[in-house]
């Protein structure tokens, strides 16, 4: 029996999301931009979904929301959006962190190229940025924060609502990814103070190749995607109905859901931590108490990340080492640097994200297998030799 412990990286679709996407695959299939009462019936659809998920996200108008087709779009068009507000205004300026996704990194990085000067935060060894540093750093030119909710690997959860007080406080607009977030922790951007979020449908048992940009009323969206005038105009290209119908049912269920499945996933959760960390030189990445309550971020000294996950992946256990985004790179996670992990323990690293269909009993058979793995693993390797040899010096007691 397989146990997926990669929910991080994308989840099983819910049957609630399967069947209201079955509908609009079939019976209502018009395009919502069309005039006759095909594609009118379709405009109703995706009216109500828009409704729903803006109810759903604790946002003022539904006219709030724009469907994308994933978070790494919705990241690319908030950020550039603020971006062009602040250019005209003279504004230049952008607060962000060293361990944020690459579609929020790799954004920054080229509106440096066109003239915007970027501030990344440094990440404390807890994983979590503080109100006070993002208060320091906004200077009159600043037009924009943009802060992860939840880190996709260590799942350390940030500050977001006193962040969020900062920002409006400065007048400076504040974005945040919330792709771990939503549909795991209770969201509201209104009480947290959000301008601009971002989510993505697969994270949370819907489907993939759809999300949400949210933005607040007054915030004008670039469009990156020029064409018709779906969306608003802010998003050219015939809408997604089926995965817009399919996200908005997981949406409301996740949301339904957290006060049973948030305490259920958080005694997993420390269960599992507490199991691995009786493996010798190994430790928990990130915060204990503010995090994702399915997140299990661990690093094991002596031995390489990626025969770790082909090893329990034969044993049954399907897991990452990081990032599903960024798995091809030989490269130790930026994520884990920006804690202060060296880069021969980064290399060593296991992420293991539970879901609400994880049982106790799958728990205990990772913690079994992990040891198991790591064991044969060190027993293999000269690196651990040299260490258990004294040759080399324990970066992890």
């Amino acid at each position: 029996m397989t146990i997926y412990a990669d929910n991080a990286a994308t989840t099983r679709m819910s049957q609630t999301a399967i069947q209201a996407m079955l509908p609009y695959m079939d019976r209502i299939y018009g395009n919502p931009s069309s005039l006759h009462s095909v594609g009118q019936a379709a405009m109703e659809a995706l009216t109500d979904a828009r409704t729903r998920v803006a109810a759903a996200l604790g946002a003022e108008n539904p006219r709030e929301i724009t469907f994308t087709s994933g978070g790494s779009e919705a990241d690319n068009q908030a950020i550039r959006s603020a971006a062009l507000l602040g250019k005209r205004k003279g504004k230049t300026h952008i607060i962000s962190t060293a361990f944020e996704h690459h579609a929020v990194l790799h954004t920054l990085k080229k509106l440096e190229k066109e003239g915007f000067t970027v501030t990344y935060l440094d990440v404390h060894e807890n994983g979590l940025v503080t109100p006070e540093q993002v208060e320091a750093a906004i200077t009159p030119e600043t037009c924009l924060v943009t802060i992860m909710y939840a880190n996709n690997e260590i799942g350390t959860i940030q500050p977001i609502r006193a962040i969020g007080a900062v920002c409006r406080k400065a007048g400076v607009l504040f974005h945040t990814d919330a792709v771990q977030a939503v549909g795991h922790i209770p969201v509201n951007v209104r009480e947290d103070n959000i301008d601009l979020l971002s989510l993505s449908a697969h994270k949370f048992h819907g489907p993939k190749g759809v999300g949400v940009l949210y933005a607040k009323r007054g915030v004008i969206l670039s469009s990156l995607i020029e064409g018709g005038a779906q969306e608003r105009g802010k998003r050219a290209g015939t809408e997604n109905l089926p995965g817009i119908m399919g996200m908005t049912a997981a949406l409301e269920e996740a949301v339904a859901e957290l006060p049973e499945t948030m305490p259920k996933m958080t005694a997993l959760r420390d269960r599992l931590i507490e199991g691995l960390r009786e493996i010798p030189h190994g430790a928990v990445n990130g915060d204990l108490e503010h995090r994702l309550p399915g997140n299990v971020s661990f690093c094991f000294e002596g031995i390489e990340g990626e025969s770790l996950l082909l090893l329990l992946d034969d044993a049954g256990v399907c897991a990452s080492s990081g990032s599903a985004c960024t798995s091809g790179s030989l490269d130790p996670s930026h994520v884990l640097l920006a804690i202060g992990r060296p880069h021969e323990v980064a290399h060593g690293s296991l992420r293991l994200t539970l879901d609400r269909d994880t049982s106790a009993e799958d728990v205990e058979t990772i913690i079994r297998v992990t040891k198991d793995v790591v064991a044969r693993l060190r027993a293999m390797s000269p690196v651990w030799r040299d260490l258990m040899a004294g040759k080399r010096n324990f970066v992890i007691a």
